[in-house]
C-alpha cells in the first residue's frame, strides 16, 4: 500500500465521535478519528515500512502519525530521527504513546530518553519518562542498573510537584511502573509513591485531576500483578 492509499483508508475509518475524543485530549486538525484497533488489519498488510512511516508522520495528521508508529522500523531509526519525531509530537498522545513506544524498541532507548528527561521541555521530558515506563514494563529486570533507577526515583521525589503537568503524569507513571514491574526496587517505588503523595494535574476549564501512584500500586499488588511484564510494547 502506498502513501495515498493509506491516507484514504485512514480517512474512511475515521469516526466523528473518536475524533472529538482525540481533540478533547489535545489533538488538533488534521485528524480523522480512527480507533487504534481499526488500524490493525492495515498494519498487518503493510508490516514494517520506515519510508512510508516517515511520509505519514510528516503529515501532521494525528491518525497518520499514530499509524506511522505502528509500522515504523525502530531498529533503523537513529537518535536524529527520534529527535525529529519528538519535535513534531505536539501533545502527549504522540510523545508518550507513539514516539516513546517506538524508541523503547531500540538499543539506544535509555541514552536518548535520558537526554529528553534532562531537556527541560515538557513533552520531551514526558516522552523520556514514558519510554522508561515502556522499557521497565517489557524488558528483563537485568537490563537495568538499579542504582540509576533508584536515582531517578529520588529525582522525581524532589521535582515532581514543580514539573509541567504532562511531565508530572509521566513521572507518576514511572513510580508506579518501577514499584509494579521492576522487582529489585519494588519497596523503594512504594516508598517514593508514599513520599510524593497526591499529584495535581491542572486541566483547562475543568477541575484538576489528582494522581495517586500508591493507590494504583496497591491495586496491582492485590491483583497478584507484582512483577508484571508486557509481552509486546506496540499494538
Amino acid at each position: 500500500m502506498d502513501f495515498t492509499t493509506v491516507m484514504q483508508e485512514l480517512e474512511a475509518l475515521g469516526k466523528e465521535r473518536t475524533k472529538n475524543t482525540y481533540i478533547r485530549n489535545g489533538a488538533h486538525e488534521p485528524v480523522f478519528g480512527v480507533a487504534t484497533g481499526a488500524m490493525k488489519p492495515m498494519a498487518k498488510k503493510i508490516g514494517k515500512n520506515q519510508p512510508l512511516a516517515e511520509q505519514l508522520y510528516e503529515t501532521g495528521n494525528y491518525d497518520a502519525m499514530y499509524f506511522a508508529g505502528i509500522i515504523a522500523d525502530p531498529t533503523i531509526m537513529t537518535e536524529t530521527d527520534f529527535d525529529r519525531w519528538i519535535d513534531a509530537a505536539y501533545f502527549y498522545m504522540l510523545s508518550d504513546y507513539v514516539v516513546a513506544v517506538t524508541l523503547s524498541e531500540t538499543d539506544i532507548a535509555q541514552s536518548v530518553a535520558d537526554k529528553w528527561i534532562e531537556s527541560g521541555e515538557e513533552l520531551r521530558m514526558s516522552g523520556g519518562w514514558s519510554c522508561y515506563c515502556w522499557l521497565l514494563g517489557n524488558r528483563s529486570d537485568t537490563e537495568f542498573n538499579a542504582d540509576k533507577i533508584a536515582g531517578m526515583l529520588e529525582q522525581i521525589e524532589k521535582t515532581i510537584h514543580n514539573s509541567p503537568d504532562r511531565t508530572k503524569s509521566a513521572m507518576n507513571n514511572f513510580i508506579y511502573t518501577v514499584a509494579v514491574s521492576y522487582l529489585p526496587l519494588h519497596e523503594k517505588g512504594v516508598q517514593t509513591a508514599n513520599a510524593v503523595g497526591p499529584v495535581e494535574i491542572k486541566r483547562d476549564k475543568k477541575k484538576s485531576s489528582i494522581l495517586l501512584a500508591s493507590d494504583n500500586i496497591q491495586k496491582e499488588i492485590d491483583r497478584g500483578k507484582l512483577g508484571f511484564k508486557r509481552k509486546y510494547v506496540r499494538c
